[in-house]
């Protein structure tokens, strides 16, 4: 009878720690993706600021030691002044237009120059473009037309014969913002708005203001919680900065992408702080994801242990959902563990399955695949929240929470089993 009733004491104890962690998670995430940290982005410091707080949350966590890592980008931000309007009727940034990361800042209005698509002619649209009646004006096209003609496209947006004032691309309901390649400026604005508010109008003006940050310092945030031994270590990694500005009013909280995988790895460091774990844990929470991968990129040639001693890293990126399969891409160096996480899902019940797509350039663990480290990226990819990404609508609201509890498991399990 003392038996059974120790067994019914530690599971309740179980239930009790996970609705813990699961409340704490949620509540990191809110903090993240409120207006406080302003998109964590660069123009107005929210990613210094998000930096500093979780910081603060990995020494409340009960970790060994917290160590910030600074790094140097350049990346041009949109503080300021944001309009846009189409025959005199203003459009709302982030909503109904947005703008390309590289843009520089432009206040002049134009006609509009729209390509047909279905007879396109290269010769003769940069032909017409290079005419003096076309000067000033606008270029509109469907956005995936234009990567079709790249070439083409790269000419209207530079000085030399092409006369157009800038580009105007058409895109579809939810609009996204990039900043994967913020520390160019190009010569003219790229804009993206939706096409039901462009089709057949005659003119248009933009009035946008950039700031380009030279040599802005952010901060790798390094948590530790030693193990009993320390001849190898696992890693488990997150980007914390996101989109920022889009003007003085818009902002995008990124609450998906990445506060829940932020959270995520401070719950982790939570709960070994409190479970000493066989090997040294190290939790990074990467700033300059958004930006082209610089943190990772910065951390992978300036690590804190050789990354010869990583015996597996875990990204978690995007796992606020709730679809019941996780997508997930692996490193050459980790596909023996790959397969052991696929056992460990079968008998734990954790995802209906594990989907896995080729290794690719789009989140931190690429730095480290590169390097031969034995990675593996998780993101609850196609679920409710995942369209809202990199928009302004990716916010407390639209994120969802089902994916944490069976990925903390699935990730503990691993961890736990191979000593």
């Amino acid at each position: 009878m003392k038996r059974f009733i120790l067994s019914i004491f530690v599971a309740l104890a179980a239930l009790s720690g996970g609705a813990q962690s699961l409340d704490h998670y949620k509540k990191i995430i809110k903090e993240l993706s409120s207006t406080k940290y302003q998109g964590r982005g660069y123009a107005l410091n929210g990613v210094r600021k998000a930096g500093k707080y979780i910081a603060r949350e990995f020494r409340r966590a009960g970790v060994d030691e917290v160590t910030l890592q600074p790094f140097c980008i350049d990346v041009n931000c949109y503080p300021g002044r944001m309009e846009m309007s189409v025959d005199g009727k203003k459009l709302a940034p982030g909503t109904e237009f947005t703008v390309r990361e590289y843009c520089p800042g432009v206040d002049c209005s134009g006609k509009l120059y729209f390509i047909d698509e279905e007879r396109y002619d290269s010769a003769k649209v940069l032909s017409d473009l290079a005419k003096p009646e076309n000067e000033g004006c606008f270029v509109v096209c469907d956005y995936f037309f234009s990567t079709r003609h790249r070439e083409d496209f790269s000419r209207m947006q530079s000085r030399g014969e092409c006369l157009n004032a800038g580009v105007i691309l058409t895109w579809t309901t939810p609009l996204k913002f990039y900043r994967a390649y913020s520390n160019l400026l190009i010569d003219k604005p790229v804009a993206w708005v939706m096409r039901d508010l462009i089709e057949g109008a005659s003119e248009v003006r933009l009035s946008f203001e950039n700031k380009y940050l030279k040599d802005y310092e952010s901060d790798n945030v390094i948590a530790k919680v030693e193990g009993r031994r320390h001849d190898g270590c696992y890693v488990f990694t997150a980007h914390y900065d996101h989109l920022g500005n889009l003007g003085r009013k818009t902002c995008f909280p990124g609450a998906n992408d990445n506060a829940s995988g932020t959270a995520g790895i401070i719950t982790l460091a939570e709960y070994y702080a409190q479970n000493t774990p066989e090997y040294d844990m190290y939790f990074i929470a990467f700033s300059g994801e958004d930006t082209n991968l610089n943190g990772s990129g910065y951390y992978v040639e300036h690590p804190v242990v050789p990354l010869s001693e990583i015996r597996y890293l875990f990204n978690l990126d995007m796992i606020g959902d709730d679809n019941p399969v996780i997508y997930c891409e692996v490193s050459d160096a980790g596909m023996d563990g790959y397969d052991e996480l696929v056992r460990i899902n079968s008998e734990k019940k954790c995802f209906a399955g594990l989907n896995r797509g080729e290794l690719a350039g789009n989140s931190d663990h690429w730095p480290f695949a590169q390097k031969g480290v034995p990675c593996i990226f998780f993101e609850n990819k196609e679920g409710s929240a995942f369209q809202y990404y990199h928009t302004v609508m990716d916010d407390f609201s639209t994120v969802r929470f089902e994916s944490f509890e069976p990925l903390m498991t699935l990730i503990r399990t691993y961890c736990e089993r191979l000593k």
